[in-house]
């Protein structure tokens, strides 16, 4: 098989997605399940939606694009604030996209006129995670807003934290949360079909609590994709941690010396890295054909016994321990969030299903 290649096991994916919505819903929470760190796999995406998700969703329009090409008909959410020169094709393409902005919103109405359709909007609150979202204090104003204009429908409103800041969701502005979706269904007179109350980060929070409010709705890619939550990246218990794997090849393995000779000056992108171990000697060293083209090498998780030292463009360089390795050998690595979403959109990065 070629190399580099991203396995993914789809298996795996499902039985993450059907345990994570097994045990969301006894609190009235339902799960899109996003794609964008699989650059919106149909594969991926049919996985998802074996393990129950009622949706998907993806950052990405052209994602999105691609999942209705290959005939998925599962709702469809753009959950990136639509960029004004493409809401003509997010109408087409998404049933709901997620918002903040006037001008955006004036665009997506005048599309959905021009189609003769309708489009969904959830109204992103800012709520301390200094990302996305309108001031509290406005969302009132806002919903009335995009009640007034055509071919929007106002489905509800939602939130985002610990991407930006690292805000951790918790009672305090998960409750927030709720207590606007109550105020904004009071000023527009009809009910709020869902509230969406976060990402893979909501779920310490959720599944601790017994109060949830509102809050019916979760936007889960990383912990149902890796099997961890992204406030400490811990594994989260019962879920698959491999359900995707970096697979390299060896292009040179050679006994070197631990350190560098010859004035020293930066490195391709930047500060050389450090290397441990004693001031002198050699170490085994091997490099597998791989690069910062094709993964966050800070977010890969080498087989034990070994080391990532560095990585330039096109090369990643290890101190492979004990390991007997030579050019051919092929190497399996575990991925971080990061490292995973970067493997999936390098066009050299084979997507291999297993």
């Amino acid at each position: 098989m070629t190399a580099p290649r991203l396995e993914v096991d789809l298996d795996h994916l499902a039985e993450n997605a059907r345990s994570l919505v097994a045990r969301l819903a006894p609190k009235g929470i339902r799960v899109t399940g996003i794609t964008k760190a699989a650059l919106g796999s149909p594969d991926v995406a049919a996985a998802l939606l074996r393990g129950g998700v009622v949706g998907l969703g993806d950052s990405r329009v052209e994602n999105l694009a691609r999942l209705r090409d290959a005939g998925v008909a599962a709702p469809l959410t753009l959950v990136r604030s639509p960029m004004v020169s493409q809401a003509d094709v997010v109408v087409r393409t998404a049933q709901v996209s997620l918002n903040t902005e006037a001008t955006v919103l004036d665009a997506l109405s005048a599309a959905a006129v021009a189609h003769r359709s309708s489009h969904d909007v959830v109204l992103m609150v800012e709520l301390g995670d200094l990302r996305e979202g309108i001031a509290a204090d406005e969302v009132i104003d806002a919903a009335r807003s995009v009640a007034r204009l055509p071919g929007l429908v106002l489905a509800g409103i939602g939130t985002n934290l610990a991407c930006q800041s690292g805000v951790v969701p918790d009672q305090r502005n998960m409750a927030e949360l709720s207590r606007l979706a109550e105020g904004v269904e009071a000023a527009v007179g009809h009910p709020l079909q869902l509230v969406s109350g976060g990402n893979s980060a909501n779920l310490d929070w959720a599944l601790g609590t017994d109060d949830v409010g509102r809050v019916d709705e979760l936007r889960l890619g990383e912990a149902i994709l890796l099997g961890t939550e992204p406030l400490r990246r811990r594994p989260i218990d019962g879920l698959h941690l491999d359900a995707f794997t970096l697979v390299g090849e060896v292009i040179e393995s050679r006994t070197k010396p631990v350190r560098p000779w010859g004035t020293l000056a930066e490195a391709a992108f930047g500060a050389p890295p450090v290397r441990s171990g004693s001031a002198t000697g050699t170490i085994r060293q091997a490099i597998v054909a791989l690069g910062r083209q094709d993964v966050d090498p800070d977010g890969l998780v080498p087989p034990d016994g070994i080391t990532v030292l560095g990585a330039s463009s096109d090369h990643l360089v290890l101190d492979v321990g004990d390991h007997d390795l030579a050019p051919g050998d092929e190497l399996r690595f575990g991925l971080a969030y990061g490292a995973l979403l970067r493997a999936a959109t390098s066009p050299f990065v084979t997507f291999t299903p297993v």
